[in-house]
C-alpha cells in the first residue's frame, strides 16, 4: 500500500468513528434518525467543508467527492438501528474508539494542512495549521453546536491542543521537503498526545462552578 493509500484508509477509520461519536450524542438528546445521520456526518465532514470554505475551493470536497459522505450515512444508519435495537456497543469512551478517533484526528489535521499547503499557501505557517487545527477539530464544534451544547473541545480533553502541535510538527517537517515523514509525525504526535491524555486523564485548567 502506498502512501496516499494509507492516509485514504486511515481517513475512513476517522470518518467511521467521527460518525459514530455524533451519533452518540444524538442518543444523549434523544433524537430521531435523522438527527442521528445529520450529527454523524456533520462529525465526520464538517471540519473538511470548514477547511475548503477558509481556502476559497467550492464546491467543498465533500459534494464532489462524496466518498466521505457515504461512509458517515452507512456508519450512522448502522449505529443508529444497533443502538435502537438495544445491542450491545462499545462505549463512547472506550479505547477502541478513542484510539480509531485519535487516528482519524490526527490524519484530518494532516489532510488540512497538506491542502492549505497545495492551494499554495505553504509560506503561511499560521494559515496551514490552522486550517489543519480547522479540519480535525471543526467536526466536532459542529456537532455539537447541532446539539446544543457546549463544545467539547472547550470543556475538556486534550483535543485541539494535540490537534494543533500536530499540525505544527507536519508543516515544520514538511517545509524540509519530507512530506512522507512529516505526514507520519504529524498523525503520531496527535495519536500519542491523545493515548497520553486519556490514560493520565489530561485536561487543561478550566473555570471551576
Amino acid at each position: 500500500m502506498n502512501m496516499s493509500g494509507l492516509i485514504f484508509a486511515m481517513e475512513m477509520i476517522g470518518v467511521i468513528a467521527f460518525a459514530i461519536s455524533g451519533v452518540f450524542v444524538a442518543k444523549e438528546k434523544h433524537m430521531d434518525y435523522f438527527g442521528a445521520v445529520v450529527l454523524g456526518c456533520a462529525t465526520a465532514c464538517g471540519g473538511g467543508v470548514v477547511r475548503d470554505l477558509i481556502l476559497g475551493v467550492t464546491p467543498p470536497a465533500m459534494f464532489r467527492d462524496p466518498i466521505y459522505v457515504i461512509a458517515a450515512f452507512i456508519t450512522a444508519t448502522l449505529v443508529f438501528i444497533l443502538e435502537y435495537k438495544k445491542v450491545q456497543l462499545p462505549a463512547e469512551d472506550s479505547w477502541i474508539l478513542n484510539v480509531a478517533d485519535s487516528i482519524g484526528l490526527g490524519v484530518f489535521v494532516v489532510v488540512g494542512s497538506q491542502a492549505a499547503i497545495y492551494e499554495g499557501f505553504q509560506d503561511k505557517f499560521f494559515l496551514c495549521v490552522f486550517v489543519g487545527t480547522v479540519t480535525g477539530v471543526g467536526g466536532g464544534i459542529l456537532r455539537d453546536i447541532l446539539a446544543c451544547q457546549m463544545p467539547m473541545v472547550m470543556r475538556k480533553h486534550v483535543y485541539a491542543l494535540a490537534a494543533i502541535l500536530g499540525a505544527v510538527v507536519y508543516c515544520i517537517i514538511e517545509s524540509t521537503g519530507y512530506e512522507v515523514a512529516a505526514s507520519l509525525s504529524g498523525i503520531a504526535v496527535v495519536v500519542l498526545i491523545r493515548m497520553l491524555a486519556t490514560i493520565y486523564r489530561w485536561n487543561l485548567p478550566a473555570f471551576k462552578e
